[in-house]
C-alpha cells in the first residue's frame, strides 16, 4: 500500500502544482481588475450600471447555488477534454498530437459544456427573473452573435490547450518532466489567456455594450488561442523529431 501511495505522490503533487499555478493567475488577474474598477461588489438592480452586475445580481439564493453547479459542470467538462486529448496523446493513439483533430474536439468539448450549462440553467430561473433579466440585456440576434463569439473563443481555448498538453509530453524525457512541462504551462498561457479574458470581461461588462469593441476582443482572444495551438504544434514536431 504504501509503495502503491509513493508511485501515485508525483501525479498527484503535479495535478496540484497545476491547480496552484491556475489558481494564483487567476488571483493576479482578479486583482488588477480589481484595481482598474472591472469588478464590483454591490448588489445591484438599478438601470445604467454594468450589464452582468445586473445580471448577476439576480441570481439568488437557491438559484445562485444551482448556477455554481451549473457554471462548475461545464468547467470540468472544459477541463476534461484536453486532460483526455494528452492522455490520449501520450498513449501513442491515432489522431492526437495534430492542430486539426485538437481543433475540433476542442470545439466539440465546448459545445458540450455549454450545452450541459444550458440545460442546467434552464431550471434555475423563475419566469419573473427572466423576464427581468431580458428586459435588461441586449437584443435576441446580439445575444446570439455574442453566443457564436463565446463558442469560437472557448473551442479555440480548449483546441491550444490541448495541443499544448501534447506539446508538453513530446518533450519530456520521463513523467518527471513532463508534470512540470505542464505547469510550466499552465502558468505561462495562463498568463496570456488571463489578460485577454479580463479585457473581454471588461469590454462586456458595461452600462452599454460596444459590439465593436466586444467583437474585437473576442477575435484577439481567437487568433492567440490559434497561435499557441501552432506554436505548440511546432514545439512537439521539433521534439520528435
Amino acid at each position: 500500500m504504501k509503495e502503491q501511495m509513493k508511485s501515485m505522490a508525483r501525479p498527484f503533487a503535479m495535478l496540484f502544482c497545476i491547480a496552484a499555478a491556475v489558481a494564483v493567475v487567476g488571483r493576479v488577474g482578479l486583482a488588477v481588475m480589481d484595481l482598474t474598477g472591472t469588478l464590483s461588489y454591490d448588489y445591484i438592480s438599478a438601470a445604467d450600471v454594468p450589464i452582468l452586475d445586473v445580471v448577476c445580481s439576480i441570481l439568488t439564493g437557491s438559484a445562485f447555488v444551482a448556477f455554481m453547479f451549473a457554471a462548475g459542470l461545464a468547467l470540468a467538462v472544459s477541463t476534461a477534454g484536453p486532460a483526455l486529448y494528452g492522455l490520449l496523446c501520450a498513449r501513442g493513439s491515432a489522431g492526437p498530437g495534430r492542430p486539426a483533430t485538437a481543433f475540433l474536439w476542442g470545439w466539440a468539448t465546448a459545445l458540450a459544456a455549454l450545452l450541459c450549462l444550458l440545460v442546467v440553467a434552464s431550471g434555475i430561473l423563475s419566469a419573473v427573473q427572466v423576464g427581468s433579466m431580458s428586459s435588461k440585456m441586449p437584443s435576441a440576434p446580439v445575444l446570439a452573435l455574442a453566443l457564436v463569439g463565446f463558442a469560437a473563443f472557448l473551442g479555440t481555448l480548449l483546441g491550444a490547450a490541448s495541443m499544448t498538453v501534447c506539446a508538453c509530453f513530446a518533450r519530456a524525457r520521463d513523467d518527471k518532466r513532463a508534470g512540470w512541462n505542464l505547469v510550466i504551462a499552465a502558468f505561462a498561457c495562463g498568463l496570456v489567456v488571463m489578460v485577454l479574458t479580463a479585457g473581454t470581461f471588461a469590454a462586456l461588462n458595461a452600462a452599454t455594450v460596444d459590439v465593436g469593441v466586444v467583437g474585437a476582443w473576442f477575435a484577439a482572444d481567437v487568433v492567440v488561442n490559434l497561435a499557441i495551438m501552432f506554436g505548440a504544434n511546432a514545439l512537439a514536431k521539433r521534439a520528435r523529431a
